[in-house]
């Protein structure tokens, strides 16, 4: 779908959730998703870096029916080929990923284009390339992503959200309690991985999450 005919983009990624697997409660990504959207929330995103492509396709097909039925965005982390061939709604890509130059030239118009820089003049390089918003953190400390480095903080979340270079959704160590703050520091919305998929009420706390970031400011721009 064309991103004209998308409505509001920026109000559908106010939370996105970012599936996780959690072996010893026994919740698959599907678990996580499909509790994610009960809550209410309007993006879910894909993600597991050890899967075997043809069950991450496998998922991957059944998060984005779940995610159609809801009306919500469904995204792919990092696989190209596996987004555009389950027909996502976009793709996910960081540094050591596809670079966006080449993601543009593979997926049809229209497709989101995600991109988690490590720095401000990568986040530039990939705006002008054709990346549609910025995943960027960790604005705090986070567990469910090991190589994720340093903590940036809300003044660092800031320093790429005053840059205005494409809608900035926050990631990393994100929950009910600190979620708001990165709205107030410029970002349009938020990515929450933890804070969801290893709660006791997965449902509950996507609501949770969801209620602390409150409506949508539609003046503010749109993706």
């Amino acid at each position: 779908m064309p991103k004209s005919e998308r409505p509001g983009l920026a109000g559908l990624m106010r939370m996105m959730v970012i599936t996780s697997r959690d072996v010893e409660r026994g919740r698959g990504h599907e678990d996580v998703a499909r509790a994610a959207l009960a809550a209410g929330c309007r993006a879910v995103q894909l993600r597991d870096k050890e899967m075997a492509d043809r069950d991450f396709a496998e998922v991957a097909l059944r998060i984005r029916r779940a995610c159609r039925e809801r009306g919500a965005l469904f995204l792919v982390n990092d696989r190209v080929d596996v987004a555009y061939a389950v027909q996502s709604d976009g793709v996910h890509l960081g540094v050591e990923d596809l670079d966006v130059t080449f993601a543009r030239r593979l997926l049809p118009p229209g497709f989101l284009v995600g991109f988690s820089p490590e720095s401000v003049p990568q986040a530039r390089a990939a705006v002008r390339s054709g990346a549609d918003y910025l995943g960027v953190g960790p604005v705090f400390s986070t567990q469910s992503k090991p190589d994720a480095g340093r903590p940036i903080g809300l003044d660092g979340l800031s320093a790429y959200c005053r840059e205005g270079l494409a809608p900035v959704i926050a990631v990393g160590g994100i929950d009910a309690l600190n979620a708001a703050g990165t709205l107030t520091a410029g970002a349009a919305g938020a990515a929450v991985v933890s804070a969801v998929a290893r709660a006791v009420d997965m449902e509950e706390a996507a609501r949770e999450v969801l209620e602390s970031l409150g409506e949508p400011d539609h003046a503010a721009g749109d993706l």
